[in-house]
């Protein structure tokens, strides 16, 4: 029986992506969580995960074809091994052999790709392909750099770089350069977010927690460790609502055309800024079950991988709630907007000194901002103030985490 492996989507914004490279040919044999297909998105180069088992049959699109979302892009043989979840996102449950791929350093050169310039112009990421237009750089002539090949903003920037002044149209002024290279994810960002203030009903709370426990255990474990194996406290922070989020089922799941659907796992998205602008939202699987180290390994390859432009469909569309910060930045508060179909957003602010009652008196204490914004179809301000307090409450025990 004939079955066919559709174009996915990978996020509410999505609606059409543009294959790069097939990782399959007929009669090759693939197993639930293999990577089928290259993909680029507004986000970046998305391996795309096959949700079954089966052998390819045959294959429908051919590299460099735009493609909407649904449409066939091959067909396997065998009986289903799984069906797809719904609201559109993959399966959550993916096949232990990609783990390898997540050991490997991110933005590491790689040698060119074998296949002649037309085809490996093809895997050019959207910000690089946009630099390339403004500067007048025929992508057929660069070389990428990037994962599998990949021409990154760096790759054709550097071959900018070496072409001739009288050759090379003028470039747009420097503070226009982000704006050029991420118009495509803006416009993504923009109808998404738009969508999300029009469709959910948003509420917002806000709760400051003293953030001394969690501090002095934090460098209480840190300091056994090699500087490569310590724990930041952005993974308290991802850990704590993660588990928070299994307690407080109406904060994890989606709102589709039937309503909200709970999720029975917690796949936690964590919002990743873009050098040169945009911002992409990728999950860690089963955030909640994970010991520290581990989330702390996985985070830092996300990261890596995210901003050289590479994904997998299962990280960037499986989140069933998602956390972002600025703390980084020094902002001590943040009301982020939700992503659809998600129903909540969590939201961290700097660990920052403030006065802070402690027994009757006034004491310095490093004080952390949690916000909520929650989809009110859903849930209601006391559930919300209540998903706010177990994080807070975790976060007090940060040896449970």
């Amino acid at each position: 029986m004939s079955r066919e492996f559709l174009m996915p989507s990978l996020g509410a914004d999505m609606e059409a992506g543009t294959l790069v490279q097939w990782r399959v040919q007929p009669g090759s044999r693939v197993r639930r969580g293999d990577v089928v297909a290259l993909v680029e998105t507004e986000k970046g180069i998305i391996d795309i995960e096959s949700f079954e088992d089966g052998v390819v049959e045959r294959l429908s699109v051919q590299p460099g074809t735009r493609v909407p979302v649904g449409t066939a892009l091959a067909f396997f043989e065998g009986e289903a091994s799984a069906v797809p979840p719904a609201g559109g996102a993959q399966p959550v449950q993916v096949a232990p052999e990609p783990a390898p791929a997540l050991a490997k350093a991110p933005g590491v050169p790689t040698m060119p790709p074998r296949e002649p310039p037309p085809a490996r112009a093809l895997r050019v990421s959207p910000a690089a392909r946009a630099r390339a237009s403004a500067l007048g750089v025929d992508v057929a002539t660069v070389q990428g750099t990037g994962p599998h090949g990949v021409i990154t903003l760096q790759d054709v920037e550097r071959t900018a770089a070496s072409v001739s002044a009288p050759a090379r149209p003028a470039a747009p002024a420097a503070p226009a350069q982000p704006a050029v290279a991420r118009v495509g994810m803006r416009n993504a960002i923009a109808a998404s977010m738009s969508r999300s203030k029009r469709e959910i009903p948003h509420y917002y709370l806000q709760l400051a927690m003293d953030f001394d426990p969690a501090a002095r255990w934090l460098e209480t474990f840190n300091e056994s460790r090699p500087v490569p194996e310590r724990v930041l406290t952005a993974v308290l922070l991802i850990k704590a609502a993660a588990l928070a989020a299994a307690e407080k089922p109406g904060f994890n799941g989606y709102f589709g055309a039937s309503g909200f659907t709970p999720s029975a796992s917690v796949h936690m998205g964590v919002a990743i800024a873009l050098r040169g602008g945009g911002l992409v939202a990728p999950a860690i699987l089963d955030a909640d079950r994970k010991p520290l180290p581990v989330l702390m390994h996985e985070l830092q390859d996300l990261v890596g991988r995210v901003r050289a432009g590479h994904m997998r469909s299962s990280e960037i569309s499986s989140a069933t709630l998602t956390v972002t910060s600025l703390g980084d930045e020094g902002t001590d508060v943040i009301y982020p907007v939700i992503y659809p179909p998600q129903v909540a957003i969590v939201g961290f602010g700097a660990v920052l000194e403030r006065p802070w009652v402690v027994e009757g008196r006034i004491e310095v204490r490093p004080v952390l901002n949690l916000t909520l914004a929650a989809d009110h179809r859903v849930t209601d301000g006391r559930q919300g103030a209540q998903f706010l307090a177990r994080i807070r409450d975790w976060l007090t025990r940060p040896a449970e985490l």
